[in-house]
Order: structure tokens, then sequence, then C-alpha cells
């Protein structure tokens, strides 16, 4: 399990039901970024809303393809302000705990 790095900077992204705990998340390799070539970012399933990066000393050990999972949150009152995420070889099975 980790936390995901930057969701400081994506306040409102964070908020998007696809980060709620249980949602499946999609894992993006940036080997382009600028300030880290071996960044991994976290986005919701649909790929339309990015929560942050797999923290960068993770990423660089991390070998994809690999499934994500939205585990536990943290909150501030009503908005999600943090959150870590399961990680696990494709041939896992990862099912949706109860909520």
């Amino acid at each position: 399990m980790l936390p995901v790095a930057g969701t400081s900077y994506r306040g409102g992204a964070l908020q998007a039901e696809g980060f709620a705990p249980g949602s499946p998340l999609e894992l993006v390799p940036e080997p382009e970024n600028e300030h880290d070539p071996n960044a991994i970012g976290v986005w919701d399933a649909e790929g339309r809303e990015q929560a942050g990066y797999v923290p960068a000393a993770d990423a660089k050990e991390l070998r994809l393809p690999l499934q994500a999972l939205a585990l536990w949150e943290w909150r501030d009152g009503d908005r999600r302000v943090g959150l870590r995420v399961l990680l696990a070889p494709p041939s896992v099975w990862l099912g949706r705990p109860r909520r």
C-alpha cells in the first residue's frame, strides 16, 4: 500500500467518485516527465482525473503493468485530501471491498 504523492495540488480532481475507496485506478507512466522520467501518474479508471503520483522512490522500483485500487482515504470534513492505493501484479484478483 502506497500513499499518492501530490494530492494537495489536485484537490478538485481528488473529489471525483473514481477515487473512492474500492475504486480501480490506472497507473500511467510518464517517461517524458521533465522532473522525473520514472514518474507514474495515478488516474481514475476512465483516465479523466489524476489524483497525483506514485511516490518517486517507489516509482523508480516498480515495473508496470500493475493493477491499482483506491484503498484508503484521508478526509478533512467532507473533502478527500489524501489517498492510499494498493498495487498488485495483473495476475492477482483484486475484488471490491465492502462499503
